[in-house]
């Protein structure tokens, strides 16, 4: 059984690179933290259409979530070939406004998380010699975004994270790349006006947001077979915005 875990499977864009892979042939374990109904009813869904899934909880900021969750992935369905780092948090404001906590798991959820939970799936992929490992970023992490400051910095170091583990890991069959997002039409942007958002998209070249399912599409790209020489790159899906 092929396995693909995705962090943050029961939003916008998760959900989206969930019913993607389950297409592809992916048992899929959809990881969620806060919203489990949307997270059940996305496996519910998955198995209607014959597909194994599982809903998950991973609280990316939480360690100990982190290894019980990869547990029961691993127990009931089977140690991921496919790591999809999806899961994240933003936050608009002052960098000068926000409190230590709010920069601490901000940090622990977009990056922090990530690495721990790469950490604890790649030692089954070195022994099978295969795997994948594709991690979510932001434009924002290549060029930086005022009053996302922090935000920016974690997407920053997933992309760096992604260059030296494709450098390390490729001698054993698996690769590590990322998926700069641009401006995507989810949930995530419902605290912009419409106002602000039509003034986002003046300024991205294609005249549009992107839709999560184009995501998925390079996801599943990136998780096949056809992209095994492409390595510790990151890749910009933004409508030549950045």
């Amino acid at each position: 059984m092929k396995t693909a875990l995705i962090t943050g499977g029961s939003g916008g864009i998760g959900s989206a690179i969930c019913r993607r892979l389950a297409a592809a042939g992916f048992a899929v374990a959809i990881g969620y933290n806060t919203n489990k109904s949307a997270a059940e009813a996305l496996c519910l869904e998955l198995r209607e259409g014959g597909c194994s899934a599982l809903a998950v909880r991973l609280d990316m900021a939480d360690a100990d979530s982190i290894a019980e969750g990869l547990s029961l992935v691993c127990g009931e369905l089977s140690p991921p070939q496919v790591l999809v780092n999806c899961a994240g948090a933003a936050h608009i404001g002052l960098f000068t406004d926000m409190t230590d906590e709010q920069v601490s798991r901000l940090i622990a959820t977009d990056l922090t998380g990530a690495i721990l939970l790469t950490k604890r799936v790649v030692p089954e992929m070195v022994r099978r010699g295969y795997g994948r490992v594709i991690n979510i970023s932001s434009v924002w992490g290549l060029c930086g975004a005022s009053c996302e400051v922090v935000y920016s910095a974690a997407k920053a170091g997933l992309i760096g994270f992604t260059k030296a583990l494709g450098k390390e890991l490729a001698p054993s069959g698996i690769t590590v790349n990322c998926i700069a997002a641009g401006l995507i039409d989810t949930k995530m942007n419902a605290a912009l006006t419409v106002e602000e958002l039509a003034d986002i998209v003046n300024d991205i070249p294609a005249g549009r947001a992107g839709r999560p399912e184009e995501i998925a599409e390079l996801c599943a790209f990136l998780a096949g077979g056809k992209a095994a020489y492409i390595n510790a790159q990151t890749i910009a899906l933004d409508g030549a915005w950045c």
